[in-house]
C-alpha cells in the first residue's frame, strides 16, 4: 500500500483550503515568520551535507575530461620500442582473446611521430606536443597505469563517473556534493562546463544524480549569453515580484511536503531559492573580463567566446568562491585516423595546442593563489588508445583505436604527490606491468583525498546500500603525498 500516494490523492481543492491548519493563511504566516527569523524552512540543510569521515587533504575538485580519450603513447607514455616495430605487424600475443572497437584483421604497430624529453626533478617524459605542461611536471603526479573494463565511449564515461557502465547511477560530483555539501549558498555546488561543440557521448548522465535527490545535480553553465538557461526573470517581472511569487510558491510546496513527504518537493524548493540567488551571483562569478590582462594572457582566453581556455579560468574562479566540484568536458580527442579531422598528425596537435596552455596556467594560477593545496585537479580521458594503427577501411591517415588495458592520467594539488610518475606499462604501452590503478581505485582515492571513505559514503536504494565504487576499489597511497 502506497500511503504517500493516498495522502496526495486526498489533497483536493477543498481539503487544501480547509484541512492544513489555517490553509492559505497559515502559509502566509509561515513566510512572514521565516522572514522575521521565527521559523526555519525545511530545505535550509539540503546542501549543507555532513562532516567528512576524516581530515581531508582537498576541499574542491576540478576534473578535466578530454572526451574521446587522448593517446598515451603520443603524450606521456614514451615507448622507443615502437620505433623498431613501426609499420610491422604487431606480435601475435597482443591479439589473443582481444576485442577492438574498429580494428579488423592483423594490424600494424604505430610509433609516435613526436619526440619526447624528460622534465622536472623526477625526469617525467613529456611529448613535444605539450610544451606548457612540461613546465609544471614538478607539481603533478602522472599515472601511467590506469585501466578500465570498457572500450566504447558512452559506457566508459559512465563507468568513470558513476561506477557503472549503465545508466541510472549518481555521478562522482553528485556523490561528493551529497557527502560534503556546498560551501557557497549562492552558487551551485557542482558546475559543468563543456567545450568542443559537443556534449559527452554518455550525455548529461555523467553529471546526473541517478537515485540521489536531484538537489545534487550538476548545473551546466554557458560561457556566452545567460550562464544558466532560464535563470533570468521573465520580461515584465521585477525582482521584488519574483521574490513575492517565490515566497508564496515555497509556502505551497511546504504544505505539499507536509502532506506527502516527498523529498523531491524539498529539492524543488531549494532549486527555486538557489536560482533566485544565482541571478546575482552567477553572472559575477562567470564574468572573466574582471580578471587582469596578465591572467587572461596566461590562460590564452578571449572573454565572451566559448572556449576550453575560458572554462579553465572559470574553474579557478568557481573553486575560489567555494564551488565543490567543477567538471570540464572538452570534446574532440577521439583520434581514429579516418580523416584529418580525427588523426594524430592534424587533429591531435590542434587539440593539444588548445588544451596545453590553459591547463598549465590553471595549475600555476591555483598554486600562486594558495589554492592548489586544497584543490584536487584531475586530467583524464575515459580509456587509452592502441599501440597499433587502426587503418579503418584502408585509411592512410594515422590513428589509434580504443584501448581499455592501460592509459595515462595526471593529478595535481589536494594531497597528491608532486613531481611523481606512478605505474609502468610494457614496451608497447599496451598492458600495465606495475602499480595498476583501476577506475574504482581512482574513484576511491579521489573521495579519500576529500576526507570521504568510499565504503561508508552510501545511499540506500531499492533495498540495498549503493556507493560510487560499487563493491570494488581501494585507495592508492602511492598517489598521495
Amino acid at each position: 500500500m502506497n500511503t504517500n500516494l493516498e495522502r496526495m490523492q486526498g489533497v483536493t481543492r477543498r481539503t487544501f483550503l480547509g484541512r492544513f491548519g489555517a490553509g492559505i493563511g497559515a502559509a502566509a504566516l509561515g513566510v512572514l515568520l521565516r522572514q522575521e527569523g521565527y521559523a526555519a524552512a525545511p530545505v535550509e540543510n539540503a546542501l549543507r551535507g555532513g562532516l567528512p569521515h576524516f581530515a581531508p587533504r582537498a576541499k574542491n575538485v576540478i576534473y578535466i575530461h578530454l572526451a574521446g580519450s587522448p593517446p598515451q603513447q603520443d603524450l606521456f607514455d614514451f615507448k622507443p620500442k615502437l620505433k623498431e616495430y613501426d609499420g610491422k605487424p604487431c606480435p601475435d600475443d597482443m591479439l589473443e582473446k582481444e576485442r577492438f572497437a574498429f580494428i579488423k584483421g592483423h594490424p600494424n604497430i604505430l610509433a609516435s611521430p613526436y619526440s619526447f624529453k624528460q622534465y622536472g626533478n623526477d625526469g617525467t617524459w613529456v611529448s613535444e606536443l605539450l610544451p606548457h605542461f612540461s613546465t609544471i611536471t614538478d607539481d603533478v603526479c602522472v599515472v601511467r597505469s590506469m585501466h578500465t573494463e570498457q572500450f566504447n565511449h558512452a559506457p566508459a564515461q559512465l563507468f568513470l563517473y558513476t561506477g557503472s557502465p549503465r545508466l541510472g547511477r549518481p555521478s562522482m560530483g553528485s556523490w561528493i556534493l551529497y557527502g560534503l555539501g556546498s560551501e557557497n549558498r549562492d552558487l551551485p555546488g557542482f558546475v559543468v562546463l563543456v567545450s568542443g561543440n559537443k556534449t559527452p557521448d554518455a550525455g548529461k548522465s555523467v553529471w546526473g544524480t541517478g537515485f540521489l535527490p536531484t538537489v545534487y545535480q550538476g548545473v551546466q553553465c554557458r560561457t556566452e549569453g545567460d550562464p544558466v538557461l532560464y535563470v533570468s526573470d521573465p520580461p515584465g517581472m521585477s525582482r521584488e515580484l519574483r521574490r513575492d511569487s517565490l515566497d508564496t510558491l515555497r509556502a505551497l510546496n511546504e504544505i505539499q511536503y507536509d502532506a506527502a513527504g516527498d523529498p523531491e518537493t524539498l529539492t524543488r524548493i531549494s532549486q527555486y531559492e538557489l536560482a533566485f540567488r544565482m541571478q546575482l551571483s552567477v553572472p559575477e562569478a562567470m564574468d572573466i573580463s574582471r580578471e587582469p590582462q596578465h591572467v587572461l594572457d596566461a590562460y590564452g582566453v578571449t572573454p565572451g567566446k566559448p572556449a576550453f581556455a575560458n572554462n579553465c579560468l572559470l574553474a579557478r574562479r568557481l573553486v575560489e568562491q567555494g564551488v565543490r566540484f567543477v567538471q570540464l568536458f572538452d570534446w574532440g580527442w577521439d583520434t581514429h585516423g579516418t580523416s584529418p579531422g580525427d588523426d594524430i598528425i592534424t587533429q591531435l596537435p590542434a587539440k593539444c595546442k588548445i588544451m596545453d596552455q590553459p591547463v598549465a596556467a590553471l595549475v600555476k594560477d591555483l598554486k600562486q593563489r594558495g589554492l592548489l593545496d586544497e584543490t584536487l585537479v584531475v586530467w583524464s580521458g575515459e580509456f587509452g588508445r592502441t599501440a597499433m594503427n587502426e587503418a579503418r577501411n584502408g585509411s592512410k591517415f594515422l590513428g589509434r583505436d580504443h584501448h581499455p588495458h592501460c592509459f595515462s592520467i595526471w593529478m595535481a594539488g589536494g594531497g597528491v604527490k608532486r613531481g611523481a610518475v606512478i605505474g609502468e606499462t610494457d614496451d608497447f604501452g599496451y598492458r600495465v606491468t606495475k602499480d595498476p590503478v583501476h577506475i574504482h581505485d581512482l574513484q576511491a582515492t579521489v573521495l579519500h583525498l576529500l576526507g570521504l571513505d568510499h565504503e561508508r559514503l552510501t545511499f540506500r536504494f531499492q533495498g540495498r546500500d549503493f556507493r560510487l565504487t560499487d563493491v570494488h576499489g581501494k585507495v592508492m597511497p602511492q598517489i598521495m603525498a
